[in-house]
């Protein structure tokens, strides 16, 4: 099935795909929410640690207010099982957008980051007038970098310690290095685009 777009009367959009339904987060996805980053292995490469059923409420108000974060949802029972974050960078005149993904790791090696972000990004070419994506994945995250290469984006850039999460028992940073990708609409990989 071809992503396609519907804005219903609350003005939700909604993407999907075959498996999936890609769509802004709401509060009734605290559930769903928790789960994923109650999770230790969640925060490997991730900033933060796992939340607790209250705070996941508030990070889904947080989230169904801002316009980055989109749910991932399984067309078969309409779980959510990972987010997405899609968001424009500065400056906005150069219409680059960044791309991030996190999934519940219960739904791991089943190939839905590398089906639901190239459906969120084909529409952001097609309808919001982006000219590039960009994303960033630790060097040991191969599973993110290998979604990242999969849907078609090159590897531009090794940036040495650029980045810290966490700090060291002696509070001291501890950097990490980062793969930097990039693609343009013409990059998308020719087995991820539909007709939109």
């Amino acid at each position: 099935m071809s992503p396609e777009a519907e804005v219903f009367p609350n003005k939700a959009m909604l993407i999907t795909t075959t498996r999936l339904i890609i769509r802004p987060v709401k509060v009734e996805d605290t559930e769903d929410l928790f789960e994923m980053l109650s999770n230790e292995d969640v925060y490997r490469f991730e900033p933060g640690s796992p939340i607790s059923r209250e705070h996941a409420k508030q990070r889904a108000l947080d989230c169904s207010q801002d316009p980055a974060f989109w749910a991932v949802v399984l067309c078969s029972n309409r779980k959510m099982i990972g987010r997405l974050y899609f968001n424009q960078t500065e400056p906005k005149h150069l219409l680059t957008w960044e791309l991030g993904y996190i999934f519940n790791p219960a739904y791991h090696n089943q190939g839905y980051a590398s089906e639901s972000a190239p459906a969120l990004v084909q529409y952001g070419f097609a309808h919001w007038g982006v000219h590039r994506v960009v994303a960033y994945c630790n060097p040991q995250n191969i599973p993110s970098w290998r979604v990242m290469e999969k849907i078609g984006m090159r590897r531009e850039g090794y940036l040495k310690q650029n980045i810290y999460f966490r700090r060291d028992e002696d509070g001291s940073p501890a950097w990490q290095d980062s793969f930097a990708y990039g693609m343009l609409k013409e990059d998308l990989d020719p087995r991820s685009k539909r007709e939109n």
